[in-house]
């Protein structure tokens, strides 16, 4: 069974459905009624059209549970005959479903919490994660945009920043987390950079590239994470470098500065830099300020604590995590790291200890426990 194929049909699959009629929530629950069907027939007879026996599958899903609530039955009177089985159109609908997603009748955290789960293909959990809060509240925050949704007809798409965001958030979950959706997300910021000229979405693209360029250089043969100081800068994409450099500079030009291009201005600096020593860690603090400025958000000032621990040195570092909420995930580890740079050794080992207790994902928490026993074991040198 092909969970790839699954998975990149789905958004397609979603938006037909939606397109004829069906409400969010039931065009959602029809799909994955579809989904769990071409689990168990596939394996035995794969079909030769799999969008064309999703979405005949789906459709059918739908008709059954609107049939079957009497609630519904002049949406039941509208509902047009089955189509025939056959190949669907080759039609890319998955940025469109982004946006359908992103209604107005949703706040922009829901909207995007919805599109996360519905179309990103992201566990509760997974979102849960990226926006810092328990696993049991994004449920329910999911849970309550489904039934804004439910009825609701998707005539009117929402806003260019709440895709934006919906865009981040996958490639994040894709570039550092359990599925590997970061393709995907480039992907589709390339389809918006082409359609609409708005500096954020460059800042974006540019953002994702610079991330992307440096992917083969974040993990070890044996699947260990190595942290950015210690990367092979030899194996860094520098085309995607040059092209994400290039569509940022064109975005800071028209003067309309925005989180994404501050971050993907941080980026670039690092991606500049021939060596981890030679990094401008003072300009980055100063794009840290700015990032600050414009998102309030407690993990840039947990980004920034370290680049002034680089610029400043580690006691100022440290001064500056001070004022970090300590529940901010990495704390423990930012934290640790900078007791290292600042000699602390027995603290720096008990805190990385801690930190791979609360590790998001397997390589971050093994990646921690190295070193944490690295400090230990020169701790036990010096006093041998």
């Amino acid at each position: 069974m092909d969970e790839a194929l699954l998975r990149s049909l789905t958004p397609s699959v979603l938006t037909v459905l939606v397109r004829r009629g069906a409400d969010f929530a039931a065009a959602e629950d029809a799909v994955q009624d579809a989904l769990v069907e071409a689990v168990r027939v596939w394996p035995a007879d794969p079909p030769r059209d799999p969008k064309g026996w999703l979405v005949t599958v789906a459709w059918r899903k739908f008709l059954d549970q609107t049939r079957s609530d009497t609630a519904r039955r002049r949406r039941e009177d509208r509902v047009e005959e089955e189509p025939v089985p056959g190949p669907a159109p080759a039609v890319d609908d998955t940025l469109q479903l982004y946006f359908l997603c992103a209604h107005p009748s949703l706040t922009p955290s829901s909207a995007v919490a919805l599109t996360l789960r519905a179309v990103g293909g992201l566990t509760t959990r997974q979102i849960a994660q990226a926006y810092l809060v328990p696993e049991a509240t994004m449920a329910q925050r999911i849970s309550r945009a489904k039934r804004t949704v439910a009825g609701v007809r998707f005539d009117q798409p929402g806003d260019v920043a709440t895709v934006l965001r919906v865009l981040y958030l996958v490639f994040n979950e894709g570039y550092s987390g359990d599925v590997d959706l970061a393709a995907e997300a480039i992907r589709l910021t390339r389809q918006l950079a082409a359609a609409i000229d708005h500096p954020e979405v460059s800042g974006l693209l540019a953002l994702m590239l610079l991330h992307h360029a440096r992917r083969a250089a974040r993990t070890a043969p044996d699947g260990g994470l190595v942290p950015l100081a210690e990367q092979d800068r030899g194996r860094w994409d520098t085309r995607l470098i040059a092209e994400g450099i290039g569509i940022l500079q064109a975005a800071l030009a028209r003067d309309r500065l925005g989180e994404f291009q501050a971050q993907a201005a941080i980026a670039a600096l690092h991606a500049d830099a021939p060596t981890a020593a030679e990094t401008d860690w003072v300009q980055i603090v100063e794009w840290y300020d700015e990032l600050a400025r414009l998102t309030d958000s407690p993990v840039v000032r947990l980004n920034r604590a370290v680049a002034v621990g680089e610029a400043d040195g580690p006691r100022a570092g440290l001064a500056a995590l001070a004022q970090v909420d300590t529940a901010v995930p990495r704390h423990t580890a930012v934290a640790a790291y900078l007791h290292e740079r600042d000699g602390d050794l027995a603290a720096a080992a008990r805190l990385y200890a801690e930190a791979a207790h609360k590790a998001p994902n397997l390589a971050e928490r093994d990646h921690l426990t190295r070193q944490a026993a690295r400090l230990n074991s020169r701790r036990g040198t010096r006093q041998n």
